[in-house]
């Protein structure tokens, strides 16, 4: 698994326009389930719901990490998100979050688990490709600020 693998240019979403935390997942499982990850939205929904309920995953900078195991993904699933204006995510630096990406992998795969979020934390904590993927005109711009090295 590579971050390029996870990134695909379709699955990079610019200008999302939520007004709250709640909006946001319920868009972005809906959109997971159009985009292909194989589970229905309402499930997608009520796992990452649960995990928020142990703690946010915003982890700060403006950076959220939504994610969730599920039964029926065959492979890491993610999405990209960057929203129109900030929101409130309870991030745990109390910013609001514009960039969020949603990762489900594997109910029984903790190996696969922990390697996804280490690739996209470890490469979103870099404060300046976060400012330059704020910046970005689109999609394309995006998926290589992502995948280079």
């Amino acid at each position: 698994m590579t971050i390029a693998t996870l990134f695909p240019a379709d699955r990079i979403l610019v200008g999302l326009k939520m007004k709250d935390k709640a909006q946001l997942l319920r868009d972005l499982a809906q959109r997971a389930e159009a985009a292909g990850a194989g589970i229905p939205a309402s499930q997608i929904l009520a796992a990452l719901a649960a995990r928020e309920a142990l703690g946010s995953t915003g982890l700060g900078r403006g950076f959220a990490l939504p994610h969730a195991r599920m039964e029926g993904i065959a492979e890491p699933f993610a999405l990209f998100a960057r929203l129109a204006r900030p929101i409130d995510f309870a991030a745990i630096d109390g910013q609001p979050v514009d960039i969020v990406v949603l990762l489900l992998t594997q109910a029984h795969s903790d190996a696969a688990h922990l390697t996804a979020l280490s690739l996209v934390s470890r490469r979103l904590r870099d404060r300046d490709l976060l400012a330059r993927l704020r910046r970005a005109e689109g999609a394309g711009s995006i998926v290589g600020m992502l995948t280079a090295d």
